[in-house]
């Protein structure tokens, strides 16, 4: 990796970041049936957006723009309660979303083509660098570090790189790069071996950038990029839509594009799977990614909740949020998000529960009981395992929960299987004693 010693630093003012918002999310539905991808709950209390946008603060960088398209509104909702700045600094995070105009009748058909509709809108900034980041991924990182080094290379385009194996690599696009980081080669998603061969980091290489895995690597991108000023506004003078399978490809043989390659922890919460796995990493006694980093901490919008009540559960490797109700319960490996009530008896093995948005009022509790149905939260004498458990449902008393003998996909009216993972849709109703 390039010195971060040179004369050149960066003056974080002169940065503005670019946070992608996503499409309709399809991989991770149906968490993304009512809201953005950037909008689901994470780790019990956060929001995955709150992951970029902390980033940004805590590299300094203040002014933060979050590209939206699809089911924006709980989105907008957070990030007006949770990011104000000070009247005095000129720091900002604001969603800039998808609008049909007089003279533009699309919508976003790509993340070039997103940042592209928004331009003018970024050139009213005084700005030196642009810092384009996803919405949907888990990893910390100093973006200033990035953008320093971006200065010291002297690159047009820095674009930030991961080592991974081959059996990741051919689902991501991969660099190649010289004895200068300067990729000299990029390939989206290579599937054959052959391709892969010529695109691997070779020893000398790998011990050069203290690439710390064993076997073979390859340099992948994460979709985190920095570019110039002017080289946006250049690269994006044309119809192509997309950073990653247009803009970036040209650019590699026509600017200076480098690569700073980052040997941390990161994850691409795009699936179900990978959404779930993630979270339930969290539960583990060394997890990847840690929370409790207060040297760079992940923020969120304070709610003020009182502290959880326990009452005689049996709680092995679980993480539970703010303003919960414990009753005699047996938790294991599970994320237990904000508000949630779980009933005695109840029994939760590799479950996210993603909390509620409100305590129900006793007027709403007894008449949902006078007409059968279950009260907000996890009733009593349940046995769920392997399954998400979204915003606001209503699980009732007796009630089995496994995707065992499933397929790995499945619609149903009261729940979906995906990656064979159970998911009960937010604010859902599961009768008591029913079995799925």
């Amino acid at each position: 990796m390039a010195s971060h010693t040179g004369r050149q630093t960066s003056n974080t003012s002169k940065v503005l970041c670019v946070i992608m918002g996503g499409g309709q999310g399809s991989r991770l539905f149906p968490l993304t049936k009512d809201r953005a991808k950037p909008a689901v709950p994470l780790a019990g209390k956060y929001r995955l957006v709150d992951i970029p946008i902390s980033n940004c603060i805590n590299s300094g960088f203040r002014r933060i723009y979050v590209l939206t398209q699809f089911n924006s509104t709980s989105l907008h909702g957070h990030i007006s309660r949770t990011y104000k700045f000070d009247h005095f600094s000129s720091g900002f995070v604001e969603i800039l979303a998808a609008q049909q105009t007089f003279t533009n009748t699309s919508w976003y058909e790509g993340t070039a083509d997103a940042v592209r509709k928004n331009l003018m809108h970024f050139m009213n900034h005084d700005f030196d660098q642009l810092v384009i980041l996803s919405g949907d991924q888990l990893y910390r990182m100093n973006f200033e570090e990035v953008v320093t080094q971006h200065l010291v290379t002297g690159a047009e385009i820095t674009i930030a790189t991961i080592p991974v194996g081959r059996a990741d690599a051919k689902s991501l696009g991969i660099m190649a790069i010289d004895g200068d980081n300067r990729i000299t080669r990029f390939v989206e998603k290579p599937k054959e071996d052959a391709v892969l061969d010529t695109l691997k980091l070779s020893s000398a290489m790998q011990k050069n950038l203290a690439v710390k895995r064993e076997g073979d690597s390859f340099l992948a991108s994460m979709g985190i990029y920095v570019f110039n000023r002017n080289v946006i506004a250049e690269l994006l003078d044309n119809p192509l839509s997309d950073f990653g399978k247009h803009i970036i490809p040209h650019a590699i043989t026509t600017r200076r594009v480098f690569s700073y390659v980052y040997e941390g922890y990161w994850e691409d919460i795009g699936t179900i799977r990978s959404f779930f796995e993630a979270n339930l990493d969290l539960v583990s006694e060394l997890p990847r990614f840690n929370f409790f980093d207060m040297s760079a901490p992940i923020f969120s919008r304070p709610r003020y909740l009182p502290g959880s009540k326990i009452n005689g559960a049996q709680i092995d490797h679980a993480v539970i949020s703010d303003g919960c109700i414990i009753n005699r319960a047996k938790i294991n490996r599970s994320i237990v998000g904000l508000r949630t009530i779980v009933g005695s008896g109840t029994e939760l093995d590799r479950v996210i529960l993603l909390g509620s948005d409100y305590y129900e009022s006793q007027d709403s509790i007894e008449r949902h009981e006078r007409e059968g149905l279950p009260r907000v939260g996890v009733g009593e004498n349940c046995k769920i395992e392997n399954a998400i458990i979204d915003k606001n449902a209503r699980i009732g008393n007796n009630v089995t929960i496994s995707p065992a003998g499933k397929p790995d996909t499945l619609d149903h009216e009261r729940y979906f299987i995906r990656d064979g993972i159970v998911i009960i849709p937010k604010s859902a109703v599961i009768p008591h004693g029913m079995v799925i």
